[in-house]
This record gives structure tokens, C-alpha cells and sequence, in this order.
């Protein structure tokens, strides 16, 4: 079957020149031939094997699937193997598994052609934390069959609290004793101990079994229940004030660490005037954020979520003086000082105190500032030292200094003053009496002298550093006014005897200065260097002008585009240019009505740096949403809506969206069955969201709507509709985002059957009817019951023997509806060569089968 087509040279071959061969093999059977070729070179022999091999398909496949460490969060993962075929013909594949776990496999036969590749993906559920070592069979054409081994390790997904710096996993931390209005912080790590990227946020139990608040648990339990006063004050305080996360949300890569620092701020409550102690036992817990299980109560059952105990105390300033809080200094002259000794003592038993005062006129403090240790004393110094005479009442505040948060920076703890105590400075300053000498004046008169001039007090003529200046006006006084300047009617100021070096400065044109006596015009020395010119004078007030004018165009100008622009507003089809409303009177709101206001904003978190609380995400499923189930969009279509729909949202802001339940178990259902369930979406934010559905499992096709946009403060679901056309376990998952943004999926659990009736009965006596003769009517009723959920269709069919069968069935086909029931009546006629015994087959359309066995109870009188 081999072919040699050569032509031998006649000659010997040239060095550099060849000649060619050409062997053609035609195969007459399936069968592999082998042959040779000799080739005679002068005296050497060259054996040239041939073999000749039918077309054979070659396939290969790795032995082992191994999908690794994946987290139990409910997803399908796939991941694809390959089936090559190095052959040169095409070859045939068969894959079978009957394992426990449930796995998918597409496709299970095929064809794969010479020199190509057939890939098989293979999904598996992470429903449930286990170690996946499963093995398949796969039949390859023309080899034995091979496993396949499937391998995965299926984590819980674990956040875990640890210590800083010991890593020990914590349970409960103690804060200790804090003063009311300071903070103390603590730090500890939260531990992603999973395979898988992690959302968390920090949840504070506000109405956690066990918790107190406020509450001295050193007292007797009936102390505690009579102040009810403290009681109700605890009640309404916000809880997320007094602990404080940073930071309290963010994400956890695979296995990754992150430093989160508490804060504990108590605030004080004052019963009576006083503000006691008060102990604090909180609960703050880490959650995972994602899919819920559509309400709130499922969050307590939720795996993924780590509780931390918080305790703490908070104390009261207890720093008392003595003598005080009034402190009575002696009186004392100008000059002198008087002391008083004041013992600070610190009336804590657990906590020290920073103590500073504040600087204060006329006293002096000695030491200013200091710290006192629990149950000790610290003596000071008061000083009054009076700078002026009279009495000083002064309130001196003393600051208690410690750690806290700053209103803008929440990272770090500052030093600064919490707590203020405030003392009263009493002290009287006395004048010393003086003997005033007075002296005859030599006869220069003073810049200042008394009404004669003659006598002169020492130590009360003080010069001052400007030149005194006329305050009288000419035409109020006549004093010896000259006859010339009798009828001086303008308004010009009189200048006093002693003004010389005030009448040759530089002085205002406009004015006019006249003698106080005379009413003289006085005159003024005006410097040239010093003063403007006419031209000067004019220039300068031409540039006001020019400016005041050019700023009043731009702002006419302004004033101009303005009103253009409001016009181009209300010019439309529209508005009509009515202001909002104008003439409305407004709506009297009543105390009940700012209450619910009230209530409805506590449920929503105002501040990125406060905590979420579960009474807030308890209120979520609150009467108070709107539950709309119609008339939605399925894109965002008005401005607000776009905007919203386009934000990037947080943690903790996806944590108020709840979408579930995460785990959408249809039952047992029947093939060709539509069933519907519901998945939930609650928006408990303040902004639009917008929720696609992508559905790419033939089984949900009939889902809709995919796409929709929540309104703010609004719950509303979709109906899933499930369907599946051949019977088995369904375990497959679908994938919805929020804002085109954050991914989020459901699984879907289904058990398929196919369609089955159950008889109330597989053997029948039929007796004869009372009433009737023996030999005529012999009737009972069976009945069949559809324990589906989808109608049933079936057909009895006898079977017939060699005696024939005499028995029927009405009605003899038929439908039973869903988890329904139907009577049928079986009849036994009777007859010389009737059987007293008959089967009949219950066959279901496309279901089970069911016999039923039928005996007429015969009696012979």
C-alpha cells in the first residue's frame, strides 16, 4: 500500500545536487502498515523505515481542578479546564459525576476536533464552609477513562478583633474611670481572616441584652430604680456620642490588618445639682457589609460579624478649696498687697487632677497651674495687688485640664480645658489722704491754673501731650467781645489764650479760629510744605469722583446682569414669575409633629464620623418608609435622580440598603412550573439609588423588571421567577449592582421534580352498594392529590390480562391542580366470566406512575 516514484539517475549525483523521492501511501484497511525503503549509495545500503498510521484522535486533560481557598459568602465560582486534541481526527468526550456536592458541569459531551481545544467550565457553590475533593470521570475516545479531581477549601469569612500590640483576641475592653467631658482611646486591630476582599462597618448596640448606661452598679438595685429621674435622662441620650470608631468603616484586603482607634467620652447627667457616677457596659460590633436577608432581625444570625463588650466609668470633677468658692481679701492701699491661703484638694478616689487658673487683673495666683493626685491637697497663694483704687468683684475661673477631641480633628486627643470651676474675688483698694499745699503764683500763668490764678495745688497740674483746643463756639459768649466783632454770626471755634502752639500747625482751610475774648480772628500759619495746593486740592477730589463713579457703573452693571438673568428664569412656558410662596401663610407645627420629625431623622446619621446604631438599622423596616411597589423607573431620567444614581456610596451607607435575602430558597418545585418569590430592596438613605439585575441563567429569564430606581426613604421589591424544564437540584447565582458601582449577588436554591400524584390508596375492595342487588353495582373512590405546585395531567390505563379486566374509572384522564385533590370513582361490572380482580396504571404526563390494584368483594348467599 506504499508507493515509491522516483527516477534513479544514470549518471553519478554531483556534490551540491540532489534527487527526490516521492512515497504515496493509500490505506486499503483500518490497520497501522509498516515497510522500508532501501537506497543504494554506490557500496553502502540505507534501511528507510515507512509506517503507515490510520487517522487516530488524541485527546488529553489535566487531572486536577483546584479552585484554592475561596470564602462561604454564598457565590457560584467557575473555573474552565480543557480538553486538547493533538490527533488528527476528531474525538469524543464524556464527563459523569455522582458525588454529593453539587457541582455544574457545561458541557458534559462533545466533540473536539483535530488540533483544537474543547473547554468545560465546572462551577461550584460557596454556600457552606467545607474542604471540596471530589473526583470526575471523564471518557476520552480511544483511551481509558481518567479522573478529574476537584479540588477547593471553602472558608467562613472572619473578621476578628485583635489586641494591639500582643495580638490576643480581645472580647471586652475597659475603659476605667474617665472625667465627665474628657475622652480616653484605646487601640485595637481588626483582622480579615479570609481569602476575600472584606466591606465593614461598626455598629453600636444600642438596645443590646446586658447593656447599662449611666448607671452606678455600686449602688443597690432599689437606689437605682427610685431615680428614675437619671433613668429617663439616660433614656433619649444618642449613644453614638459616647463611643467613637476611627475609623468606623472601610475595606479589609485578603488577610490584611487595620488600626482602628475607640474613643470613650462620657457626658454627665445632673440629678439634684449633682452629677454621680455613672457606669457604662456597651457592645460595638464589626459587621461585613452585604447582602441581608431582607429585615433587620437576620443582622443578629449574620456569620460574618464580630461583638466587642465596651466598659467604662464616668466621674465627676470632685476639687473642692478652702476657704472658697467667695474669697474676702483685707482692704489695702494703692501699692500694697494682701495674701490669702487656699488648700485644693482632690476628692477623687480613682482619677487625678490638672488644674490651671486663668490670669486675672489686679490678683496674682501662685502656683498658676498644678496636679493634684487622688486623695491629697495642694496649698495656693492668692494675691490681691490693686493697680487703681475701688472695689473689685472678679470671677476667677479655674480650668480642670485633660485629654480630648477637638471638633474638626477626631484622630488625635488634645490637651485642653474640660471642665470649669469658678471662684469670686472679693478685695476693696483705698485712697491714702494728701495734704494739698498751695503756692502764690510768681506771675506766670500756667497752661492750667484755678480761677484766679494765684494759688497753685502741687501734684495735680499735669501736661498733657497735645495742645488743648477751644470747645466753645463764638456766637454762644459776649465776654468782651471788641465792638468790631459784635455782629460775627459765623460759625467759627474760639481758640483759648494758652493755644499758641496750636494756632501755627496746619489746619483745615474751612475752618476759622477766633479769640475767645475779643472774638479776634486768630490767625493760622499754614506750612507749604506740608500742605496741599488749590490745584492739588482739586485734582485729589476729581480722582474720589472718578472712583466713587466707576465703582457705582460696576455695580449698576451687576445690578443689571442680575435682573437679566432672573428674567431669562421666569420667562417661560412654565413659570410665570410668582415668587415661592408668596402670601402663604405657614403651617403651625405641633409638639407631636416635631416629635415624629424628629424620630425620623434619629433613624439616619447626619455625621460621617458618628456610628451607626442598631436602632437606627432596626427602623429601617419601620412603618414610618414608604412602600411603593408601582410606578417606579427603570432609569434615572430628572437631574436630582442622575445625581444621586452617580454617587460613589460608603460603607456605611451601603450597610442602610438592605437587598435579600441573599440565600432565595424556591422550595420543591415542579418542572414547567413558574414560581415567584420576592427580593426585597429597602433604601433607608436620603438620595436615590439605582439597582440593576443581571440574569444570565436561562431558568430566571422570566424576571422583571432588571432595572429600577428607589426613591429615598422607600422600600419596594421585584419578583424573581424561576423555571427549570428538567428535574434536580439547583444551586446557581445571579448578580445585581447598586449605582453601576458596588456588586452585589443572590443564590438561588431550587429542588426540580417532575410531576407526581399520590393515591390515597394502592389496593381497592369494592363492596356492593346497599340497597342495590349483589350481582348489580359494585362502586368505592380512590383519591389523587397533587402535592406540586404545578398542575398535573394524567391517564388510568388497565391493564388487561387474559380474563380481560372488568373494572373502570371515571374520570379516565384528566388534570389535578396545584396542591389540589380529585375524587375518582372505580365501578366493578359484573358479569358470568367477570375477574374479581383488576390493575390499573396511574400515569402522570410527564411524571410518575403509580398501580393500582382493584377487588370485588363477592357474596355468596
Amino acid at each position: 500500500q506504499f508507493k515509491l516514484i522516483v527516477e534513479n539517475p544514470n549518471k553519478p549525483v554531483a556534490s551540491g545536487l540532489q534527487v527526490t523521492a516521492f512515497v504515496e501511501y493509500y490505506p486499503e484497511s483500518e490497520e497501522d502498515l509498516q515497510d522500508r525503503i532501501l537506497l543504494l549509495i554506490e557500496d553502502d545500503i540505507v534501511d528507510i523505515p515507512l509506517l503507515g498510521l490510520i487517522p487516530r484522535c488524541y485527546l488529553e486533560i489535566k487531572s486536577e481542578i483546584s479552585f484554592g481557598a475561596v470564602t462561604a459568602n454564598g457565590e457560584i465560582i467557575s473555573k474552565e479546564i480543557s480538553i486538547a486534541n493533538h490527533g488528527s481526527s476528531s474525538g469524543t468526550f464524556k464527563i459523569s459525576y455522582d458525588g454529593d456536592v453539587l457541582l455544574n458541569i457545561e458541557p458534559t459531551s462533545g466533540v473536539v476536533k483535530p488540533k483544537s481545544v474543547k473547554t468545560v467550565k465546572v462551577d461550584i457553590c460557596t454556600d457552606v464552609p467545607r474542604t471540596i475533593n471530589e473526583v470526575i470521570k471523564v471518557e476520552l475516545e480511544g483511551r481509558d477513562c481518567t479522573e478529574v479531581w476537584i479540588k477547593a477549601v471553602v472558608l467562613e469569612q472572619v473578621l476578628k478583633v485583635l489586641g494591639v500590640p500582643c495580638g490576643n483576641v480581645l472580647e471586652c475592653i475597659d475603659f476605667g474611670p474617665v472625667y465627665f467631658g474628657s475622652s480616653k482611646t484605646e487601640q485595637i486591630s481588626l483582622y480579615n481572616d479570609s481569602p476575600k476582599c472584606m466591606d465593614w462597618v461598626a455598629v453600636l448596640e444600642d438596645n443590646a441584652i446586658g447593656g447599662e448606661m449611666g448607671t452606678d452598679l455600686q449602688r443597690s438595685a432599689d437606689a437605682v430604680l427610685q431615680d428614675l429621674s437619671l433613668k429617663n435622662r439616660t433614656r433619649d441620650v444618642d449613644v453614638s456620642t459616647l463611643i467613637l470608631c476611627i475609623p468606623n468603616q472601610g475595606t479589609l484586603l485578603p488577610y490584611e490588618k487595620s488600626l482602628v482607634t475607640l474613643c470613650f467620652s462620657p457626658k454627665t447627667f445632673e440629678v439634684n445639682g449633682s452629677s454621680p457616677k455613672q457606669d457604662y457596659i456597651l457592645f460595638l460590633s464589626f459587621e461585613a457589609v452585604g447582602n441581608k436577608a431582607g429585615n433587620p432581625q437576620a443582622l443578629w444570625n449574620d456569620p460574618h460579624r464580630v461583638e466587642l463588650a465596651l466598659t467604662g466609668s464616668g466621674l465627676p470633677v470632685m476639687l473642692t478649696f478652702n476657704p472658697g468658692p467667695v474669697i474676702k481679701f483685707v482692704d489695702c492701699f494703692l501699692g500694697e498687697q494682701t495674701q490669702v491661703l487656699c488648700t485644693l484638694k482632690n476628692e477623687s478616689e480613682s482619677l487625678p487632677v490638672k488644674f490651671s487658673f486663668r490670669k486675672t487683673a489686679h490678683f496674682n495666683i501662685s502656683p498658676e497651674k498644678g496636679k493634684i493626685k487622688t486623695k491629697c491637697a495642694k496649698d495656693v497663694i492668692f494675691s490681691f495687688f490693686p493697680h487703681q483704687i475701688g472695689t473689685f468683684k472678679v470671677k476667677q475661673v479655674v480650668d480642670v485640664i485633660g485629654k480630648g477631641l477637638e471638633k474638626n480633628d477626631f484622630q488625635v486627643l488634645k490637651t485642653k480645658s474640660f471642665h470649669q470651676i469658678y471662684l469670686r474675688f472679693i478685695g476693696v483698694c483705698k485712697s491714702k489722704r494728701k495734704n494739698i499745699l498751695f503756692k502764690i503764683n510768681p506771675g506766670i500763668t500756667p497752661m492750667i491754673s484755678n480761677a484766679t490764678g494765684q494759688f497753685v495745688a502741687d501734684g495735680t497740674g499735669q501736661c498733657t501731650d497735645t495742645a488743648p483746643m477751644a470747645m466753645l463756639k463764638s456766637t454762644q459768649t459776649q465776654i468782651h467781645t471788641h465792638r468790631i466783632n459784635r455782629n460775627c454770626k459765623d460759625d467759627a471755634l474760639a481758640a483759648f489764650p494758652n493755644d499758641r502752639a496750636a494756632s501755627i500747625r496746619p489746619s483745615e482751610r474751612n475752618k476759622k479760629y477766633r479769640t475767645i475774648f475779643t472774638k479776634t480772628e486768630r490767625y493760622n500759619y499754614i506750612d507749604p510744605e506740608f500742605s496741599y495746593t488749590d490745584n492739588e486740592r482739586l485734582s485729589k477730589e476729581a480722582h474720589k469722583e472718578y472712583y466713587a463713579d466707576f465703582i457705582s457703573s460696576l455695580r449698576q452693571h451687576r445690578l443689571e446682569k442680575d435682573a437679566a438673568r432672573q428674567f431669562y428664569i421666569y420667562n417661560n412656558s412654565v413659570s410665570i414669575g410668582l415668587k415661592s410662596a408668596e402670601g402663604l401663610k405657614s403651617p403651625k407645627i405641633s409638639i407631636t409633629d416635631f416629635h415624629k420629625e424628629n424620630q425620623q431623622l434619629k433613624m439616619l446619621p447626619l455625621d460621617e464620623s458618628c456610628l451607626l446604631t442598631r436602632r437606627q438599622l432596626e427602623a429601617i423596616d419601620s412603618k414610618t418608609l414608604e412602600e411603593v411597589w408601582n410606578g417606579l423607573t427603570a432609569m434615572p431620567s430628572s437631574t436630582q435622580e442622575k445625581e444621586d444614581c452617580s454617587l460613589t456610596l460608603t460603607s456605611k451607607q451601603l450597610h442602610q440598603i438592605l437587598i435579600g435575602p441573599s440565600t432565595m430558597d424556591f422550595g420543591v418545585v415542579s418542572v414547567y412550573s413558574a414560581t415567584t418569590r420576592e427580593l426585597h430592596i429597602i433604601n433607608n438613605l436620603l438620595v436615590h439609588i439605582w439597582i440593576q439585575i443581571d440574569v444570565e441563567i436561562d431558568e430566571l429569564q422570566q424576571t422583571s423588571p432588571l432595572s429600577l430606581v428607589v426613591p429615598p426613604l422607600t422600600k419596594t421589591h421585584i419578583p424573581i421567577v424561576f423555571e427549570k424544564k428538567t428535574p434536580g437540584m439547583f444551586k446557581r447565582s445571579f448578580t445585581y449592582t447598586i449605582n453601576s458601582q458596588h456588586n452585589g449577588h443572590v443564590l438561588v436554591v431550587a429542588k426540580v421534580v417532575a410531576a407526581e400524584l399520590e393515591l390515597s390508596a394502592r389496593e381497592l375492595i369494592l363492596n356492593p352498594v346497599p340497597g342495590y342487588l349483589a350481582e348489580s353495582e359494585f362502586r368505592t373512590t380512590v383519591r389523587i392529590y397533587n402535592p406540586g405546585n404545578h398542575p398535573a395531567d394524567f391517564t388510568w390505563k388497565p391493564i388487561i390480562t387474559d380474563k380481560g379486566n372488568a373494572f373502570s374509572i371515571e374520570p379516565a384522564k384528566g388534570s389535578v391542580e396545584a396542591y389540589r385533590d380529585l375524587e375518582c370513582e372505580v365501578v366493578w361490572h359484573p358479569g358470568f366470566s367477570s375477574p374479581e380482580a383488576g390493575e390499573f396504571n396511574l400515569c402522570v404526563r410527564k411524571g410518575n406512575k403509580i398501580k393500582l390494584k382493584c377487588f370485588a368483594k363477592v357474596t355468596i348467599h
